[in-house]
This record gives C-alpha cells, structure tokens and sequence, in this order.
C-alpha cells in the first residue's frame, strides 16, 4: 500500500483557502510534508500510513476550489517532522483566480458578534469569502501580489493567519479595523468628513433622502432610497431606465415573485442580480417602469453592515458609470465624474486591482456574466492552439484558450468608445500573463469596422498569431452546442455574410459548418442607426404606406419630415438593410405607442414584453417565402396585421383600447416566435436533424422564449439553450474561440 507520493493538483486552486485545507487534513490524518503552490497549481509532497484516505480528501478539495486533476508522482527522500505551508514559487500557468465570493454565513456571524474584533469591520473575510479576481495581481495567489500587500497583518491578525484550526488560517484578505482598509466618508467635492462611524452616518445620510457613491468590492455604485428614484434618473439623464435594487430578504416576497432556485441563487455565494416578477406589475414604478425589477441581496461586509443601521428596505444600487462604460474604480475619477450627481462618497483605500459589475440573472439564465461568475472557466478541447477571442461590439468580454480550458473574463461593457477598448485590452493583458498565453490565433467579429476587430489586427501585427473572423450569430451558436443543430439566434445587429444588419437566422449543420438557410424577412432601415434610436422610423421602414404616414402626422411629424422619411425609403439613400429580430419588436412598440425613442440599448423591446405581460395572444396567420437557399418569415405580414388590429382598438378608447393594445404587443411576440420556431422546425426535416439550438438576446423575452420551445418540442425536437454562458452578445467571445480552434483543426 502506497504510503507517500508527490501530488499535483492543478484547477481553480488559487484563493480558494487549498493550502490550509491540505494543511488541516494533513494534521487530522497523521501526515508528514509540504504543500505549496508552483504557479496556478498546488503541490504536495506527503508521507504517511493513511496516504490514501488523504489523497482521497485532496482530490475533493476546499468548497471553493475546482479540481482538473490530480497525479501522483513517486517520492524520493525522508519527512520533515510535521507539516509545513511552504513559500509559493513560480511553476505552471494552467489554472485560475476564483472569482469574487460573497460573504459567507460565518464573517456575517462575526460582523454582529459583540465580542468579536470584526464586529462591524467592513473588510471582514475569510478563506472561504471574499475579494479574489478584483484584488489579484499576480500569480501565485500570495498576499503580496494582491492589493493587500499594502495593509501588513498586525499581531491578532499574524496568529489566526498562523492559525491551522483557524478558517483564516492562510487567508491572504485577513484584515481588521487595526490593520486593515479603512473606510471614509466624502462631501460632493471629495473632502473627508469628520465621522467616528462613517457607515452609521451614511445610512442616516441615505435616510434623510442623500445620493451616495458607495466603492463597493469591484467598482462604485450609486446608491439611494426610493422615495429618490425619479431624482436619482434626473441626475444620471437615464429617466426612462430601469435601476437595480439591493434589497433586505424579509420583504423581497412582499415584492416580487421569487421561485426556489432564484432564491437558492441569490444567497449563494455569486449573489447576482435576478430579475423578478413583481407582484404588483404598477408597483415601484419610478424603480422600473416594467413588469420586472432587478434584485440583489446585500453580499459585502460594507452592504451588511449599511442596512444595519438604513431605516429603508431597499436601496437603489446602480453601477456609477454611464452604460456600456468601465466601472468606475477611483475615488478622484469619481468625484470627477459624478459631480452634480451625488451628494456624498462613501469609499474604502484598497485599490481595485480588476474592475467587476455585478452579474445578472433571469429564469436561470446569464444577462452579464460578471462577480461572482467570471473569470469564468470551461473545459474544452479545442485542440493545441492558444487562442484569444475578443468579442463582440457590444455587452463585450474575452476568452482566451489554453491547453484544454477557456478562461472567460468579467462583463467588460460596449467597446464603441476608447475607455472601453483600452479596458478590453487592459483585460486581455492581465489574463493572458496569468495563464502565461502565447496566441496562435486571435478570433474576432466579422464586421471591420469594430474597435475590436481593429485591436485583432494590431495585435496580430504585433504576436504573429493568424487571424480567423467569425459571423456573430455563428458564434451564438458555437457557443451554444458543438453538436449537429438547427441553431436560431435571434437579436438586434450582427454584421452578416452579405454586410448587411442580421438578427433573426436560422442555421443547420454542426460548427464550424452553419449554412443559413432561413432568416426573418430583410426591412429596411432609414437612416440606419438613427431607426435604432427613433423606432417609428423602423415602423415606416417596415410598412411604406400612407397608413403608417398617417400616425407618424398624428404624433406630430411634419410634412416635411414624413416627406424625407418616404423618398429616402423610395430611393434607397441612407438606408441598412435587416432581418434582426430586435428591430421588429421596435418597430411593434412604435406602432402601438408604446415606445417613441430608444433611451437605453433594449427599451422598446422590453417595454413592449412588459406591455404584453399576462395576456392572452391570438393566432395570426404566418407566411413564408421561398428563396434560393433560404425560407424566410415575412415580418410585413405580421406588422400590417397588428396595424389592423390598433387601428380598430383605437376606436374602442379608454381601457377598451389599453387592453387591445396589451393583447395585440402579445399577439406579435407570439407569432413572431411561432414563425422563427416554423422555420427552425422546417430546415430539421429537410436537414434531417433533430436539436434546435436557441441564443441571442431576445431569447430573454419569456413569451417569446417558451413560445419557440412549445413550438420546437411539439414537432418532437429538443431545444438547447446555453445557461452557463449569457444568451445576449456575453457568449460571443467564447464562441469565438470554439469556431477558431475547431477551424484550425479541420485545417490540419
């Protein structure tokens, strides 16, 4: 029988308290040796009769750690006399950094504990919660590559971490009010106030009705109580946006409706955003003007510790920076920018080494794939290149892949703007030195004019790596399943083969083989972007007619105006060309009045799922179009019947006409899925397949969602969706990869 062994255990074992874990089983097993971790893996020299009972604990690990593998090498030479943590050294880069972890149930336990030196420490963790990805440097996860390098231990501090029955024991984020961050409280122009219990006076500050920025684990937050939501949405120039709310869990169900595995979800240890039903759909409308509101438990000390002292149920938690832009990370670059928008600051001193939103969640499935998720990794054999897959324009992250395993970073935000690309950049940096990647090929979207697309090149320039462009709903589908499929994907701009705007496809084959063979039907889009903004546009792109004109004059469109509007339809100037899925919706939300002007990427869609909410649609009649290699919906078809059907509910007034026009924004989300289900439905028997793979954003919509599976499973196909990538544009650089590697590998 074995009795010692060198063992490598190679995985997410960095900042997941591996060391201690080994250390205490070592001491309860009677083992002799060392453990330390070598790069991104930990490795254990060990001597003793009961080998085997702790190599079987080992390969289980910590609850935080994910084991790829453990091997067990022969061991030459004689035992120290116990058992030792050795100094880490440099070795491989295959694993990773653990993302952020909430709080755990035991540091809540002592933030409250009278005689406990953590009682009320905002900073207060342990190994098995914490920062981790927003504080790390460097590998080896030590303390001094993280930003606590700048806080030494203080004595109390030294012992625990020394500590083997400790759960701190080697827990690089140690800290207490002695030695640890320190918090302070702002006025509107930066200057410390004088305060001996900052959070106290914070939540005093928030009660009596202040704006805060609060620097939270990963970035600042605006924060605020109800009562200052309209003001809050004045402030920011967002009046129509919906905000997320941070929310004590004794009301959430007076709130919303929260089904078992979304409340398991919110108290794990990601904490997202969920995305709720409300109970009462007018509720909290200066919150959310929708039928959902966005909710978070409290997950750091500093939030635990703020609703303690708040009077308030609920705070408005919004992530400080303008959409689509970098987390705001510093206090100078927050006073900067949020002037004229919050009253106060309530910030920490240790430095935010990797900005973090929080993540997102609806129905179980991914919105931003951010703390508490990313990085996120996925085995995967994509044969032997390293490959770098930069994303999309919009809702943008990377993958990078290396040696059987992607790495997915953190939301990065819409890279149509310099701060953005420099953050992107600055993410592929980082990652790519912790897994110590050299790129063979560097995947990206098939538009050229992406900023991303661009630093492709640059960097390809610049590594030698061979560039390989990916259609953006291929990736969709590439993300979603490597088996043969009829994949639909649907959502509102992806560059396709032929440059114009596609958004709602349908492919068959297996990747890297997807062959269009259906579409919705191609509308034109006057004025390109400026229909994206100005949805009526996107209605008269639709239906040409002197019907559509008429409401357009109705709603105060000049003559002139409509004037421009029809020639430039007429003659083709300034016009993109779509099938997007996305644009429709908008198009239907124009119509029905619902949504006039896109004030935030989705608007019109997501109010008009909220209008649709709870009713009952009706089943219109669909056609299809035969095209050379391509069947495809006519979304004419199904918009001239809703203009019928609103011209006759107008006739009908007050809540006669309310209820009409909620029935017809569900009569069009139904059919519309109904069709894109047909079509995934005919390619299968021509193709002779039977999954349907759905992605793309507007498979968030959850009428439209369910549709298409009742549809789909009815013809007795299964349908697959991915829920450990996001459905929106947040799978796109991991698909990427999965198209570039399995490319190159056909090519030998």
């Amino acid at each position: 029988m074995r009795d010692r062994g060198r063992i490598l255990v190679r995985g997410i074992v960095q900042g997941v308290g591996f060391r201690p874990f080994v250390y205490a089983r070592a001491h309860a097993l009677g083992i002799r040796g060392t453990v330390k971790n070598t790069g991104s893996q930990v490795e254990i020299d060990a001597w003793g009769d009961r080998f085997g009972d702790f190599l079987e604990e080992v390969s289980r690990g910590p609850p935080l750690a994910r084991i790829d593998s453990v091997e067990v090498l022969p061991l030459q030479g004689s035992p120290p006399a116990g058992f030792l943590i050795l100094i880490s050294s440099a070795g491989t880069l295959s694993g990773m950094i653990p993302p952020d972890v909430a709080t755990c149930t035991e540091c809540m336990e002592d933030l409250f504990d009278e005689n406990s030196r953590y009682r009320n420490y905002f900073a207060t963790s342990c190994v098995n919660c914490g920062p981790r990805y927003s504080i790390i440097g460097s590998l080896p996860y030590d303390r001094e590559r993280t930003s606590m390098a700048s806080f030494p231990m203080c004595p109390e501090c030294g012992r625990e971490y020394t500590d083997p029955a400790c759960r701190r024991h080697h827990a690089q984020t140690i800290a207490c009010p002695v030695c640890g961050p320190r918090l302070t409280l702002m006025d509107s122009d930066g200057r410390a106030m004088e305060t001996d219990d900052p959070v106290r006076e914070a939540a005093s500050l928030l009660d009596a009705g202040s704006i805060l920025a609060i620097r939270g684990i990963g970035g600042f937050h605006i924060a605020c109580t109800e009562p200052m939501a309209r003001e809050l949405k004045v402030r920011l120039g967002r009046t129509e946006q919906p905000f997320a709310i941070m929310v004590r869990e004794e009301i959430l169900d007076r709130m919303v409706h929260v089904r078992p595995e979304e409340r398991d979800l919110l108290r794990s240890e990601i904490h997202p955003i969920a995305v709720l039903v409300k109970q009462d759909l007018t509720a909290h409308s200066e919150i959310s003007n929708l039928h959902t509101i966005g909710c978070m438990l409290p997950y750091a000390p500093l939030h635990h510790i703020l609703f303690s002292q708040l009077k308030a149920p609920l705070l408005i938690m919004t992530s400080a920076n303008m959409p689509g832009y970098p987390m705001i990370t510093e206090i100078d670059t927050a006073v900067a920018k949020l002037r004229g928008q919050v009253d106060y600051y309530l910030t920490h001193d240790r430095r935010i080494l990797n900005r973090c939103d929080d993540s997102v969640v609806r129905d179980g499935f991914i919105i931003r794939l951010s703390r508490g998720i990313a990085p996120k990794r996925t085995r995967i054999d994509l044969g032997p290149s390293c490959i770098l897959g930069v994303g999309p324009e919009l809702n943008s992250n990377i993958t990078i892949y290396k040696g059987g395993y992607t790495i997915t970073s953190p939301h990065v935000g819409h890279v149509r703007n310099p701060p953005t690309l420099a953050y992107l950049e600055e993410t592929a940096e980082r990652i790519r030195s912790w897994l110590g990647a050299r790129y063979d090929l560097i995947a990206h979207d098939l538009h050229p004019s992406f900023l991303s697309t661009g630093y492709a090149r640059s960097l390809a320039e610049e590594t030698g790596a061979e560039l390989i462009p990916v259609q953006h709903h291929r990736a969709h589908v590439a993300a979603t399943t490597l088996e043969p499929c009829i994949g639909i994907t649907i959502d509102g701009v992806g560059y396709g083969d032929d440059g114009r705007v596609w958004g709602g496809e349908v492919f068959a084959g297996q990747v890297p083989h997807l062959s269009r063979v259906g579409h919705l039907e191609e509308v034109p889009m006057p004025g390109g972007d400026l229909a994206t903004r100005f949805p009526e546009r996107m209605l008269y792109g639709i239906l040409p007619e002197e019907r559509t004109l008429g409401i357009l004059r109705e709603r105060g469109w000049t003559d002139v105006q409509t004037g421009v509007l029809a020639r430039q339809v007429e003659r083709g100037v300034n016009v993109a060309w779509t099938s997007s899925t996305g644009r429709v919706l908008d198009a239907v939300a124009a119509l029905l009045g619902i949504c006039r002007e896109r004030t935030y990427d989705g608007e019109p869609a997501m109010r008009l799922e909220a209008a649709a909410y709870g009713r009952t649609p009706s089943e219109w009649p669909l056609e299809f179009i035969q095209k050379p290699g391509a069947e495809v919906l006519s979304t004419r078809t199904l918009v001239q019947r809703a203009l019928g059907e609103y011209l006759t509910a107008r006739s009908a007034g007050g809540a006669g006409e309310r209820k009409a026009l909620a029935d017809i924004a569900a009569s069009v989300q139904h059919n519309l899925a109904r069709g894109l289900a047909h079509l995934a439905i005919h390619a299968s028997r021509d193709q002779g397949l039977t999954r349907v793979a759905l992605s793309g954003g507007v498979a968030y919509n959850a009428a439209i969602r369910e549709t298409i599976r009742r549809e789909v499973e009815a013809a007795g196909l299964s349908l697959l969706m991915n829920r450990e990538y996001p459905l929106g544009d947040g799978c796109i650089s991991y698909g990427q990869c999965v198209w570039a590697g399995l490319v190159k590998r056909e090519q030998g």
